[in-house]
């Protein structure tokens, strides 16, 4: 996992630990005033609910964690819960070790398959004595969290792809697609639709003849242009004229730059060959996909900077584990 997604999910997870923490400590109290009697430990568990709108089920543990209420729903109570074993629960694990309060990580719940989060409150008498244990399952869905978006980090990020295409790299050899025929031209068409018509995002699947297109006007559907559409200038009048985003990552003058060094990756080696490139003119990113189909995602600015040799020789470093055959004696 990246580390913008870990740190994302910490900053979440903090939140939710302290604000968690501190509503299952305040049911500490009625649970033990009621221990040892079913019916009004379910009463109190249920008239908790009212100060944890976002908590899905509440129920209770004795000191072994076989449950010893039914869950606690917000529709009522679930009987056929009582009496079950969680010792074996990840969730129990730092509760069982003698963790006051524990969080879970989340996974994906039993029955609804949805992800959850549990948190565990370990219940004990004035004398420290241990009791049991409070727990409480959350659906992420209902959590009150900042929800921030997650920003997709710039560092380059170098990804294998299946090793049986990478195992056999050096048995194969480029084939002249469409495409490559006519690749100037095509190259120079979805540069003017870049720079012009909107398009923010686009990737050229040389192997098979095509492009895959995003618009400003329109993100979220994509369309496909086809070797034909990509061989006539007048498919720009499908697509509205579009000043250059202000906002943008890339200069437009940079576009052509970054287009250029897709044809010479395209044509660079016999075996190891450009298959695909993308360019996101939004948030500055390149993508590639090489012959092994090994995958790169670069900054635009830092692509630009390396030259054909790094390519061929630390080269694709996603194709690197494939050798040579050598040639028989």
């Amino acid at each position: 996992m990246s580390e913008a997604l870990q740190t994302a999910i910490a900053s979440q997870r903090l939140l939710l630990q302290t604000r968690l923490s501190a509503a299952l400590s305040r049911l500490q109290r009625p649970c033990r005033e009621a221990w040892g009697d079913r019916a009004a430990l379910e009463q109190a568990l249920s008239e908790a609910m009212e100060m944890l709108p976002y908590c899905k089920y509440l129920y209770l543990l004795d000191h072994q964690a076989r449950q010893i209420t039914a869950n606690v729903a917000r529709r009522g109570l679930l009987p056929e819960h009582f009496d079950r074993d969680r010792t074996s629960r990840p969730y129990m694990a730092e509760a069982l070790s003698g963790t006051d309060f524990s969080l879970s990580s989340a996974y994906l719940s039993r029955n609804n398959r949805r992800p959850s989060l549990t948190a565990v409150q370990r219940l004990t008498r004035s004398d420290g004595e241990l009791l049991g244990y409070l727990g409480a399952d959350f659906d992420l869905r209902d959590l009150p969290l900042t929800r921030e978006l997650c920003r997709q980090s710039d560092q380059w990020l170098q990804l294998k792809g299946d090793p049986a295409i990478r195992g056999a790299l050096f048995y194969q050899q480029r084939v002249d697609s469409l495409m490559d025929s006519r690749i100037d031209a095509i190259l120079d068409l979805v540069i003017e639709l870049m720079s012009s018509h909107g398009v923010f995002h686009g990737k050229l699947h040389f192997s098979s003849s095509r492009a895959t297109l995003w618009l400003l006007d329109d993100p979220y559907h994509f369309r496909v242009l086809d070797y034909e559409d990509l061989s006539d200038p007048a498919i720009c009048l499908a697509y509205p004229l579009r000043a250059y985003p202000d906002d943008a990552a890339i200069p437009s003058a940079r576009i052509r730059a970054i287009f250029n060094q897709f044809r010479e990756l395209r044509f660079m080696d016999e075996n190891i060959y450009l298959r695909s490139g993308s360019l996101n003119i939004m948030n500055g990113l390149v993508a590639l996909n090489f012959s092994c189909d090994g995958s790169h995602y670069m900054r635009w600015d830092e692509f630009l900077d390396k030259r054909m040799d790094f390519w061929l020789g630390s080269a694709a470093p996603t194709c690197s584990e494939s050798e040579k055959p050598k040639p028989a004696d």
